[in-house]
């Protein structure tokens, strides 16, 4: 087997095994699935091409997590986020439950409105349970910066949260988001999806 056909192999198997993980994160990411599996490809696709030119990636799921947080960012600068449709039909709560769904709600709505950078570190803070440290490391800022970052972004939802009349403890981050399972995708991104099944270009 040659080096190329090796190294695609295994390019194959790492996309196979680590996609999911990956497609979960671009969600966070971006807020809509369609957009999650775009970003995705693309941060797979600059992978794979900076796998082929390096001849190996010491560690890959670490540089294609930083990638694809690079790329969200810089499509989030350029360009203009209006109003989305949901892709998720909400469940109905309990009565009991009612107004901590409608918080929730509120939240994940918020965090999806922060600058890219503020998204992008509380989507690795607390979503992805990663320390200030690795954090920092993925997006290649200082830990000091980390800090800032979340402060500013926790601030700022405290701040439109109490604007909505949400008083009091705010609602967990990382609870926020709607949970992320195959049946709360829409039947257009089922169709669409490639990223789990993705090849080298």
């Amino acid at each position: 087997m040659s080096h190329r056909s090796a190294m695609e192999d295994e390019f194959r198997e790492f996309v196979t095994a680590r996609s999911a993980a990956l497609l979960r994160t671009a969600y966070l990411l971006a807020g809509d699935w369609a957009t999650a599996e775009d970003l995705l490809q693309t941060a797979l696709t600059k992978t794979y091409l900076a796998w082929k030119r390096l001849g190996q990636i010491e560690a890959v799921e670490p540089y294609a997590r930083r990638v694809l947080v690079n790329t969200a960012t810089s499509w989030w600068r350029r360009r203009w986020h209006g109003e989305r449709p949901t892709e998720f039909l909400p469940e109905r709560a309990a009565p009991d439950n009612l107004e901590e769904q409608l918080e929730r709600d509120v939240l994940w709505k918020h965090v999806k409105a922060l600058p890219a950078r503020q998204r992008a570190v509380l989507v690795l803070r607390f979503y992805e349970d990663m320390s200030e440290a690795q954090t920092a490391a993925l997006l290649q800022i200082s830990p000091g910066t980390v800090k800032s970052q979340t402060s500013r972004a926790l601030g700022t939802l405290r701040q439109r949260l109490a604007a909505e009349g949400v008083t009091g403890r705010m609602p967990a981050v990382s609870a926020a988001a709607p949970e992320i399972r195959g049946s709360g995708r829409t039947r257009s991104s089922r169709r669409r999806s490639t990223c789990p099944r993705a090849r080298p270009p």
